[in-house]
């Protein structure tokens, strides 16, 4: 049987698909903001991962308890995707960012194409 150059192409870019999508580690599970003051439970939400504010310390905030923090957030390489990032302080969406080191979790939220951020540190619970 004779290969066609199309079916080893169509192949080559099923891997490097597939590689790609599977390098993104497990970020699921619940999350604490490195200051105490709130957790967020990240799960998948249908092709994405999501984030919702589970807990939050100060009685003032309660409001936020189940409010999406971070949604659309799909694999952008090796523990790291992007996506949206609500900020409750401010309520604006941004351009998001997740990346994943061992329990750490750094999230970003950007304005003016990634030219102004904002990243915050969480410890996996």
């Amino acid at each position: 049987m004779k290969i066609k150059p199309s079916q080893l192409f169509i192949a080559a870019l099923s891997t490097i698909v597939l590689t790609g999508a599977a390098q993104a580690g497990d970020a699921s599970g619940v999350w604490v903001r490195d200051n105490g003051e709130s957790k967020v439970k990240i799960a998948p939400c249908g092709d994405a991962l999501c984030g919702s504010v589970v807990w939050v310390k100060e009685a003032k905030n309660q409001g936020n308890v189940g409010k999406r923090v971070f949604y659309d957030m799909v694999p952008a390489g090796d523990d790291k995707w992007k996506g949206k990032a609500f900020n409750p302080e401010d309520g604006k969406t941004y351009t998001g960012t997740m990346t994943l080191s061992g329990n750490s979790l750094t999230t970003a939220g950007c304005v003016l194409g990634g030219l102004i951020c904002r990243s915050v540190s969480w410890n996996r619970q």
